[in-house]
């Protein structure tokens, strides 16, 4: 069976660090190791997008990031009780053409008994930024 630790019910540093973890996976753009860290029926909503299943997950984050180039992201806890997240984040991008945008949003998680997201439910908003506007410019 696949576990992957922190498990439930989350304490801070326990809900901290699974925070932290899941940045560092999204940051690495490895779809296997971010795709592992879901259960196989995995359910998504992002933005009016509705998602289920790792494989699905593997496929949509493959061609967001054809297209979101020089990804980066920020994760931060804002709650958490037993099993559940919410969390706030920043991430930054470009397209094909150069424009830089700021996406902004929040994620609910659920996690199941191993440790793995079993529904991820995020609301995104994206703001076209100048380039010397970044936060992220000193992680690529």
């Amino acid at each position: 069976m696949e576990q992957l630790l922190p498990l439930s019910p989350f304490d801070m540093e326990k809900a901290l660090l699974k925070v932290q973890l899941v940045e560092n996976a999204w940051n690495s753009k490895d779809l296997e190791r971010i795709a592992s860290a879901y259960t196989i029926d995995a359910e998504w909503r992002n933005r009016v997008e509705f998602i289920n299943g790792r494989e699905v997950v593997k496929e949509f984050l493959k061609h967001k990031w054809e297209k979101e180039l020089d990804y980066t992201l920020e994760k931060e806890l804002w709650s958490f009780r037993e099993n559940r997240m919410a969390v706030r984040f920043d991430y930054e991008y470009h397209n094909a053409e150069g424009q830089w945008f700021r996406a902004n949003g929040n994620e609910n998680w659920e996690f199941d008994e191993n440790g793995l997201m079993r529904k991820r439910f995020a609301s995104i908003n994206d703001l076209a930024i100048a380039e010397k506007d970044r936060k992220f410019r000193e992680r690529l």
